[in-house]
């Protein structure tokens, strides 16, 4: 990245899906790589179930803008029930990344043409609930998207990921999500995401 590059983050879910805090460990992960970062939400209804926005901004410069994410460089869905409600994927350019909390491909969840305009090695998708499931016991998917933005993105790297989980959670929740977000980042290491 160059010095005055900011690497922007909009992420997508429903209230209780842990989207705002997705948007908090990827800015502290950053700063524990040694970047600048802000991270903050946007609510519409404040209800669980709700759609949610948040956003973050990773730079190796300070950041001062302070507005919304209305271009990310990479854009993340926590739920892929949004998917043609909203529009998820505005603002993102044709070299960006996407990533999608689903066991299902680009085809089968009616994003073809999308797929079709963008660089294939930038869009996924991922079982983040199910893989969540696995290694916490809980279908909350934020560790193992995080997990997968870092493989997907390199833009913080899997121990700085760690480490912000850790100082968030602690015992045996820490240790989960920590799982969670290295079998993410594994996960698409391999074909299984194309």
């Amino acid at each position: 990245m160059s010095d005055e590059y900011v690497f922007q983050v909009r992420f997508h879910g429903r209230g209780g899906q842990g989207v705002v805090t997705s948007a908090e460990l990827l800015s502290v992960a950053a700063f524990l790589d040694g970047r600048e970062a802000q991270a903050f939400p946007s609510f519409g209804s404040e209800r669980m179930g709700a759609p949610v926005m948040a956003f973050c901004r990773i730079a190796d410069v300070p950041i001062r803008v302070r507005e919304p994410v209305t271009q990310p460089d990479a854009v993340v869905v926590a739920d892929a029930t949004l998917l043609h409600h909203v529009q998820l994927f505005a603002g993102l350019g044709l070299e960006g990344y996407a990533l999608i909390n689903s066991a299902r491909s680009w085809d089968e969840l009616g994003l073809a043409e999308m797929a079709r305009r963008h660089y294939l090695e930038r869009l996924a998708t991922i079982p983040a609930s199910d893989i969540a499931r696995r290694h916490t016991g809980r279908p909350l998917p934020n560790a193992c998207l995080l997990g997968a933005l870092a493989g997907l993105t390199h833009v913080v790297s899997i121990d700085a990921l760690e480490r912000a989980v850790r100082e968030r959670f602690t015992g045996a929740v820490a240790d989960g999500n920590v799982a969670a977000a290295r079998a993410a980042y594994d996960y698409l290491g391999s074909a299984a995401h194309a």
